[in-house]
């Protein structure tokens, strides 16, 4: 037996088969925690007697998939799940896309679908993680902290810091290191499972995004494959009331309008909440559907709500973009309801309590980058 099977051996016997090693096509490992297949109705009240979308692509039912344990990395061009190390930042959608399918058949970004699954199988526990939130540790729980690994405002930088400082005024906190948070920032409260889903930094999804305020989707988990996710995708598909899936821009398909109507005004501010509706009369920028960063909408994701005489189709529920009841710990989402925006999940540092397995940022394009952006790889046997 070689070393990689004595260690993969070893970390599948300490945890009970949660925890395994995959090697990439380079044969370089990563640290990924299995998800057995579950059905709806296991995790959600209410939910259909069907088997969660995460584990199907193109038709075809998968018994597991595995998810990076740790925010990733990125060594030679692909993404790597190590511990004890500062979380890869300052990459596109479409970088953080290459990087993981780099890695070879199966590898692929975490989808917005496997991201929902894991949100609710912690709600399901009652293990809904904390996390690094409030520099370094978690706003709730403040003894709870990470191990350094981005000085965010430096001693010799104190542009802001009457802005963002903590209640004991020590400089910031920015990134911690992968893993290095208590059991409490485990997806399962546990050292075995997935850790950071709360703060640190953002992380991008694959397989959503708003266009023009309309909600599109790759059907299932097929983002999970190496397919196409570019904006000119043909790949696409909007969602109608009853949650069946439709060619983009058909008649009332389900969109994200604003309570209120939007104004011109070409810097960054907040309009109002946002609203399910099947039109997008309110955008928060009445300028056109530029992708710039201009008005936008939020609200807590449980106080999401849907405009009168809408239906709520269970598959936004399933895919953690309606609120499946009003118990979400405040998680927040944000939305720019114009132009073409990508998914975020989980938060940063400095959300607070609007950080958190549930918490939805749909106000970047894709091409945006960041200090606080990052991502993670899953893996499915295709």
């Amino acid at each position: 037996m070689g070393g990689f099977d004595k260690e993969r051996l070893a970390l599948e016997a300490a945890s009970g088969g949660k925890n395994t090693l995959i090697l990439d096509d380079l044969g370089l490992p990563s640290v990924m925690v299995r998800i057995p297949k579950c059905r709806w109705s296991d995790i959600v009240a209410g939910g259909p007697d069907t088997t969660c979308s995460a584990f199907i692509i193109d038709g075809v039912e998968h018994d597991e998939i595995f998810i990076s344990k740790y925010q990733n990395i990125i060594e030679g061009g692909r993404a790597y799940s190590l511990p004890g190390r500062d979380p890869a930042a300052w990459m596109t959608f479409d970088q953080a896309q290459q990087y993981c399918e780099a890695k070879g058949n199966g590898w692929h970004l975490m989808t917005n679908a496997e991201w929902a699954l894991i949100a609710h199988l912690c709600k399901a526990a009652g293990t809904i993680p904390h996390g690094n939130n409030y520099f370094g540790r978690d706003v709730d729980n403040k003894w709870e902290h990470g191990t350094q690994s981005y000085d965010w405002i430096s001693p010799n930088n104190q542009n802001n810091m009457a802005n963002y400082h903590d209640d004991q005024g020590y400089h910031h906190t920015g990134r911690v290191l992968t893993g290095s948070g208590p059991k409490s920032w485990y997806h399962d409260g546990t050292p075995f499972g997935i850790a950071d889903l709360n703060g640190n930094v953002w992380e991008w999804s694959g397989g959503l995004r708003l266009m023009n305020g309309e909600i599109q989707i790759m059907p299932d988990n097929n983002a999970a494959k190496h397919i196409d996710q570019s904006t000119s995708s043909t790949l696409w598909r909007a969602v109608l009331q009853d949650g069946s899936l439709a060619n983009p821009g058909a008649a009332n398909s389900l969109k994200i309008n604003g309570a209120v109507v939007g104004d011109a005004t070409q810097t960054d501010h907040y309009v109002g909440a946002p609203v399910l509706d099947v039109k997008n009369d309110k955008p928060a920028y009445t300028g056109g559907n530029v992708n710039d960063y201009y008005g936008q909408l939020s609200c807590t994701f449980e106080t999401f709500a849907a405009a009168s005489g809408v239906t709520v189709p269970q598959l936004l529920k399933d895919l953690g973009i309606f609120p499946v009841d009003s118990s979400l710990n405040g998680d927040y989402m944000w939305v720019r309801n114009y132009g073409e925006r990508l998914p975020l999940r989980g938060g940063l540092w400095f959300d607070g309590s609007n950080a958190g397995v549930f918490s939805l940022l749909l106000l970047n394009h894709r091409a945006h980058s960041g200090g606080n952006l990052g991502f993670r790889s899953a893996f499915v046997q295709l």
